[in-house]
């Protein structure tokens, strides 16, 4: 038996600190995990990028649903037009909306998984 086994007391053995005291061979990757200046750099870039096409997004709904109530407002004999039984402000609003939201969410996705590659991309780029 061990010497610690035969005094009775245990040790305890981690994985995850044996695990954070390899440093990666990869400078980015270093810079990363060490949160060195430059990887705080890199991280925020990345948060800036996802935040402003967040915003972008935000703006696209908003313009385009909030401009319908102003138009069915300025021209108030569109909202009394019927077309395949429902009147416009329903048929735009209760309906086709769905869609809209939709398309924004799908491209919201596309646009930041592409965002998420290009920081990718930039960790792993040969120095």
């Amino acid at each position: 038996m061990s010497g610690s086994a035969e005094n009775g007391r245990r040790v305890r053995v981690v994985l995850g600190e044996v695990a954070a005291r390899r440093t990666p061979t990869d400078p980015a990757h270093a810079d990363l995990a060490e949160q060195t200046p430059v990887g705080e750099a890199l991280v925020r870039g990345l948060v800036r990028a996802q935040l402003a096409l967040a915003l972008r997004m935000a703006l696209v709904v908003v313009t385009g649903l909030g401009a319908l109530p102003l138009l069915f407002a300025v021209a108030p004999e569109i909202g009394s037009l019927r077309v395949l039984g429902l009147t416009v402000p329903w048929l735009l609003l209760g309906v086709l909306s769905f869609p809209f939201l939709f398309v924004v969410g799908w491209v919201y996705v596309r646009w930041a998984e592409r965002n998420e590659q290009d920081f990718t991309a930039v960790i792993r780029r040969p120095e």
